[in-house]
């Protein structure tokens, strides 16, 4: 569903990813993690057609991005971006609305199947309680599963996810990937997550990337890629690894001072 070959990408002065090579077969999960400045944004916004790559190309079920317009592309791809400050008042409805507005006929106008689904996307995400309050009304959290509900409205067959769990509380963290688990296995959606939870990218996705700067990356299934000594040298600090409730975790070990 997903082909990245040899992409490079900077911007002025700096380089962000050199030659990265990956392919996010449909129906999968894929967890993006690496420290901070790796380039993991970037390469969202390479993949949403937000930017060109400066060297190599993406192909995007099976056509090159650039034969997508901006409509096409949005009928393919959601993106959930990290939390924003809203610049107009828009509703919570309304926001989530504007997941449809790809799949509107030449009129423009939306149709009762539109409201249905996203009422139904709203429910999914436990927003439908406030879908009348103002964006700028609500927490960072309650925002971030609004427009979690708007990329779900969307309908689209690929999901781009920036961090989408930064804003949210430990409940909705578990929540947020149980839902994105079960749109994977119910309808097949091909998921691309950006995340600093590793524990929880390790549970529930099927292939990881850690993005170590320019030049280095590693790529495989969770199994070969969640070890400490590849994100010890991804991110630069040491970890242990060991077992705790029958899952895979690490967990930083930091110096204390004398």
């Amino acid at each position: 569903m997903i082909e990245v070959h040899g992409v490079s990408f900077h911007y002025p002065g700096q380089e962000v990813l050199r030659q990265i090579t990956f392919n996010v077969p449909a129906g999968r999960f894929l967890a993006v993690a690496g420290p901070n400045g790796s380039g993991k944004t970037t390469l969202v916004r390479l993949l949403g057609g937000l930017l060109k790559p400066s060297a190599g190309r993406i192909v995007i079920d099976g056509a090159a991005m650039g034969s997508y317009n901006a409509r096409t592309l949005a009928q393919k791809i959601a993106v959930v971006r990290q939390d924003m400050i809203p610049s107009f008042a828009y509703t919570v409805y309304e926001t989530v609305m504007m997941g449809r507005t790809c799949h509107f006929g030449p009129l423009g106008f939306e149709t009762e199947q539109d409201r249905q689904l996203v009422l139904a996307a709203m429910r999914e995400t436990e927003v439908e309680a406030f879908g009348s309050r103002r964006l700028t009304q609500i927490s960072g959290g309650e925002r971030q599963r609004v427009y979690l509900a708007r990329a779900l409205a969307q309908d689209t067959p690929i999901m781009l996810l920036d961090e989408p769990t930064s804003f949210l509380d430990l409940r909705h963290r578990v929540r947020f990937f149980d839902l994105l688990r079960r749109l994977q296995s119910a309808q097949g959606k091909t998921i691309v997550a950006i995340t600093h939870d590793l524990n929880l990218a390790a549970q529930y996705c099927d292939e990881m990337l850690l993005l170590g700067g320019p030049g280095r990356s590693e790529h495989g299934p969770v199994g070969e890629v969640f070890r400490a000594e590849r994100i010890e040298a991804c991110f630069g600090v040491k970890v242990i690894q060991g077992r705790l409730g029958g899952v895979d975790v690490v967990l930083p070990v930091g110096t204390k001072p004398s």
